[in-house]
């Protein structure tokens, strides 16, 4: 264990927890810009979308160039949180709908050199047994993505900007812990580019794609459950109780997706270490997708079912997304180790953008009791690919143990 690892995970997972509060930043108050720019159905779809895209496409552009490898990363980092929290704060300027979504995307692009890189500074902290680390991380990343509606208990009364400028404050204040608190690692981990011409052995390789699989089913549900879980608690609420309080229903939104979410990226993390990756994945997506077909029933009913139901959602839909690319980091051989990992984030990012819009569709046509079960699909796909991939999981481990013999 280096020195000093555990006080930079502290100020690495805050960091991260203060900068991606911009991911949903104007989710939260989409009503809001919706009247503002008056937007039309399809670019609402935009609207949702922009910031994937652009998180998308600077993955590809930062791994491709090698960008966290060129440069000290912790600089990396605080460059772009600062630019996030600029793109951000620049909507209160946005008067029209195409320079609104334009911004997000940029956001987005920002947002690629804030989790990704905040994953090689923590390998460098922690060269071996990094799983609880990484939950931790993961963790954060969780807690940050709902501050919005943190934030939005509080100003819910008062103008949209204040959201906006919060959550631009915290990406400013994780750039500066990173420059100027946060220190260096005494060692830095090999280089494992991204290339294009590895991608082929990425695919070719059965384990890496069962557990990319498995990953993707994931990401069909984690996104859209954490975009729309707050419009559907507003809406199973105010139909139970009509009065109920804004503050509530934000509140519920946080602890939801926050503290559950935060809770269960912990709880996963140790017990995989106990149980295995792959019967880790298999068990929290079997919860979720339970989850995805249960929670539509509980509609418009008594308001504490429906928030212990979305509560367990909110901890197992989240609970195994570290193991997905702990996996491929185990599974992939460290020539295009790096390249793997590229791949796995960028495709579920990306299917992210189609399940986030299909909710909206779906909802039209059945409502909101039978909207979430087609996100189900997604964690019983990947239950299947994750079963095969367990086959693999002990014959590593066999020969692990067989090598040490």
């Amino acid at each position: 264990m280096i020195r000093g690892s555990w006080k930079a995970l502290a100020w690495i997972a805050l960091a991260e927890l203060c900068a991606l509060s911009l991911w949903f930043s104007a989710s939260v108050i989409a009503p809001e810009l919706i009247q503002v720019w008056n937007l039309s159905s399809n670019l609402e779809a935009w609207l949702s979308a922009s910031v994937p895209i652009g998180f998308v496409t600077g993955a590809l552009v930062s791994s491709y160039f090698g960008i966290a490898d060129r440069f000290n990363p912790r600089k990396v980092f605080a460059f772009s949180a600062f630019l996030g929290a600029l793109m951000n704060a620049s909507l209160i300027l946005a008067d029209q709908a195409y320079l609104g979504i334009l911004l997000r995307i940029l956001t987005g692009i920002s947002l690629a050199g804030v989790y990704p890189i905040a994953v090689k500074i923590l390998s460098q902290w922690f060269p071996k047994k990094r799983g609880f680390a990484i939950g931790i991380l993961i963790a954060a990343l969780t807690l940050g993505s709902s501050l919005p509606h943190f934030i939005i208990m509080f100003f819910s009364s008062l103008n949209w900007q204040l959201v906006i400028i919060c959550s631009s404050i915290l990406a400013l204040l994780a750039a500066i812990i990173v420059i100027w608190i946060l220190e260096d690692a005494p060692v830095t981990i090999n280089k494992s580019p991204f290339s294009f011409k590895l991608i082929k052995k990425v695919i070719s390789n059965k384990p890496v794609m069962l557990a990319n699989y498995g990953y993707f089913g994931h990401m069909w549900e984690l996104y859209a459950m954490w975009t729309w879980i707050p419009i559907f608690l507003t809406a199973s609420f105010t139909s139970y109780s009509p009065g109920i309080s804004p503050w509530f229903i934000a509140l519920s939104s946080f602890i939801t997706i926050g503290i559950a979410g935060g809770i269960g990226c912990v709880v996963g993390g140790l017990v995989s270490d106990k149980i295995g990756r792959a019967n880790l994945t298999i068990i929290s997506m079997l919860i979720s997708a339970i989850c995805c077909i249960l929670i539509g029933f509980t509609f418009g009913q008594y308001i504490w079912l429906t928030l212990v139901l979305s509560i367990i959602w909110g901890m197992s839909v989240i609970s195994d997304s570290a193991q997905f690319s702990a996996a491929v980091s185990e599974a992939a051989e460290a020539e295009y180790v790096g390249t793997a990992l590229t791949f796995q984030m960028c495709i579920g990012f990306l299917i992210t953008i189609f399940s986030i819009n299909l909710i909206p569709v779906i909802q039209r046509f059945v409502g909101w009791e039978w909207v979430f079960t087609g996100l189900a699909i997604g964690p019983i796909l990947g239950i299947v690919s994750m079963v095969q991939y367990k086959r693999y999981e002990i014959g590593h481990v066999k020969g692990t143990i067989g090598s040490i013999k």
